[in-house]
């Protein structure tokens, strides 16, 4: 089965990911507590991406723990209380399961309760991802047992690297430097969606691959809007300042 190369290029360690440097200091708890081996349940919340599934695995395998991954869409509350009950009556690999809840914001206020007393107690460690507000779509219950990590869009520079390690780890395309600025643009930020642009360049046959065949044969990330949603208020925002700037105010 082919493994996207999103998949491919995943890194393994925090040495490896490109951006969140805010969060990722010596100094800072994330380290201190890996290095203590005390984990701790966090909320990773940023836009699409920028590496909150990459961050939770790393954070989690750091730990001597058992590791269980799942996702709101797929699972639900019977889903979450087998887990918890396995946790609590069959622990392996330590006295601890972390569980990482990848759009967490999806699970419904009943389903968020369900972690509570666990988290409380210790049966599991929780890491979830979200792109929603936590304030918005998460319990303050649940809030106030974690720790919530905002995590940023990548930069260009980021953006440039993982191009380079993708040349230098998976395939070189022959890329000029015109073509990975106009690959940067397109992406926006967004680490996922680069690799897709590389994946459909891929498919060219010739090389090297000139900027103009680059700009026919991709197009440019869809805005990021959730009518009712953060985003929907974010462009609105836009938009007035756009408006006031341009009467001169």
């Amino acid at each position: 089965m082919p493994i996207p190369l999103s998949e491919q290029l995943r890194p393994k360690n925090f040495h490896d990911l490109f951006g969140q440097e805010h969060l990722l200091d010596k100094e800072g708890w994330i380290q201190k507590s890996i290095q203590l081996q005390k984990p701790l349940s966090i909320l990773l919340f940023g836009p699409p991406g920028c590496g909150k599934t990459t961050f939770a695995k790393i954070y989690a395998k750091a730990f001597d723990g058992n590791f269980i991954s799942l996702s709101s869409i797929f699972h639900g509350a019977q889903d979450l209380k087998k887990i918890i009950f396995d946790a609590k009556n069959s622990p392996v690999f330590g006295n601890y399961t972390i569980l990482f809840v990848d759009e967490i914001h999806r699970f419904n206020k009943t389903q968020q309760d369900i972690f509570l007393p666990f988290i409380e107690e210790g049966t599991i460690i929780l890491i979830g991802a979200t792109t929603e507000n936590p304030s918005f779509a998460i319990n303050n219950a649940l809030l106030s047992r974690m720790r919530v990590l905002e995590l940023k869009t990548l930069n260009p520079e980021h953006l440039v690297k993982i191009i380079d390690r993708y040349e230098k780890e998976v395939k070189s395309i022959s890329l000029s430097d015109e073509v990975k600025k106009f690959l940067v643009h397109l992406a926006q930020g967004d680490a996922r969606h680069l690799l897709n642009l590389l994946e459909n360049l891929e498919l060219l046959k010739e090389r090297p691959i000139s900027l103009e065949m680059a700009q026919k044969f991709l197009q440019k990330r869809a805005p990021l809007y959730d009518k009712g949603d953060e985003q929907h208020y974010n462009l609105i925002s836009a938009l007035h300042k756009v408006y006031i700037g341009s009467q001169g105010c």
